[in-house]
């Protein structure tokens, strides 16, 4: 081997090994960063107004989330456009786990074939963090609603063609489908009055506004226990604890019926693994923290912690059922 040759070897050698330990030190400060994680308090963003299931479920959990990771839990929330707004606003976010979307099947299934457009990119722009709750849907009414039961129901619809409203969270949401889903199973015609949320829609229920609300059991199981709603129908396979004298749409003589609220927690993409894997390492603690999970149960949500390779296979699974109800009900929004 001549000189030059050797030299050149050499220099190369050499550049090979200050990329090996660039590399190197490049990994270790992440493994380092990913260890000191969190540095800060943490935005836990809600894409739904107060007074609903995302309340609920980021009061119970986000205090003892917050001891587990030594730092404020900071629920904002974030209402309107069908949960898009808070969608887009956390895709848009610093990759660093300093922002994370509390979300339902809304964002992480029903929105992919709703919107004509949308602002972000589902699979390429949010990254699963974890599986989070399921929570069965609810059909209610005002108490002086003269249906008792979902035949009533329909046969009262049937009657009066497009003269029956019901009120929904908002375009999307997995309750405003449930009614949709059984609009189409029941072949009736009813009238869909989005809010920004479960607390307005409720609200006016109550006060006679819109006779009929379709929410999630943790919403409305308070107001139903006080009188001040009747619950017709839960969306789940078999009756819920939280309300167990309510029968299920498969009991009514719809058996393929099943509409419950998947609920998941999903961060910027590019967030580092290694901060996913913490977060959700700390959330699937807290879910299985006995006064968390006890809270949620009393309300009807059922804690279901997983990894962010199931919540991944679930948000497909998710896209491909509520895709074909979009589809046939021939809902679109721009």
């Amino acid at each position: 081997m001549t000189r030059d040759v050797a030299g050149r070897f050499a220099v190369a050698g050499q550049a090979c090994a200050a990329a090996s330990a660039m590399l190197v030190g490049l990994l270790a400060a992440a493994t380092c960063a990913a260890q000191a994680y969190p540095t800060k308090p943490i935005r836990w963003i809600v894409a739904f107004a107060p007074g609903g299931t995302g309340e609920l479920l980021s009061r119970t959990v986000s205090p003892r989330l917050g001891e587990l990771l030594k730092q404020q839990i900071i629920v904002d929330f974030r209402p309107g456009a069908g949960t898009t707004l808070a969608a887009t606003l956390t895709a848009q976010s610093p990759p660093d786990g300093y922002s994370v979307l509390l979300n339902s099947v809304s964002t992480m299934g029903i929105n992919h074939s709703l919107y004509r457009k949308l602002q972000y990119d589902l699979r390429k722009d949010l990254a699963p963090v974890t599986l989070f709750a399921v929570v069965p849907s609810v059909l209610a009414v005002h108490p002086s609603f003269p249906a008792r039961n979902v035949k009533e129901l329909v046969a009262l619809a049937k009657a009066n063609p497009n003269k029956l409203d019901f009120a929904s969270p908002g375009i999307g949401t997995a309750s405003h489908f449930t009614v949709e889903l059984f609009k189409l199973m029941a072949k009736v015609e009813l009238n869909h009055v989005p809010y920004k949320g479960a607390g307005p829609a409720i609200i006016d229920t109550m006060a006679g506004f819109v006779p009929m609300v379709a929410d999630n059991v943790s919403s409305l199981k308070a107001h139903i226990d006080a009188g001040k709603l009747r619950a017709i129908a839960v969306g789940s396979e078999k009756r819920t604890d939280a309300l167990p004298g309510v029968p299920t749409f498969a009991e009514a003589g719809y058996p393929a019926f099943e509409a419950s609220s998947w609920w998941g927690v999903l961060a910027p993409a590019r967030t580092p693994a290694a901060v996913i894997e913490r977060l959700n390492a700390e959330i699937g603690r807290a879910l299985a923290t006995p006064a968390v999970r006890e809270r949620m149960l009393a309300h009807g949500a059922m804690p279901v912690p997983g990894t962010p390779q199931e919540a991944a296979a679930k948000i497909e699974s998710e896209i491909e059922k509520w895709g074909k109800v979009v589809q046939a009900t021939g809902v679109k929004v721009d």
